[in-house]
């Protein structure tokens, strides 16, 4: 009983941390945005702005990564069931 409550509670916290990847899809597509407004403003600057919305990309990126783990670790990996 008590294993079923801890993997039915992780699979509910794996779900809560996936919402942590609404961000940076919202931010990355911003970037986007603003990037090819960019471009569009000062195509000689190609170069420049496409690395930086990369970068930015990257970093915004690493928040959704950050959110699988928690999400695999609590469904596959889970050091909860160690407790009981």
């Amino acid at each position: 009983m008590e294993k079923a409550i801890i993997l039915a509670a992780s699979a509910i916290g794996a779900g809560l941390a996936m919402i942590a990847g609404i961000g940076p899809g919202i931010g990355q597509g911003f970037a986007a945005g603003k990037g090819a407004e960019a471009v569009g403003k000062q195509p000689e600057a190609q170069g420049d702005i496409l690395r930086t919305m990369l970068l930015g990309a990257a970093v915004a990126e690493s928040t959704g990564i950050y959110a699988l783990v928690v999400a695999l670790i609590l469904l596959f990996a889970n050091p909860l069931l160690n407790l009981l």
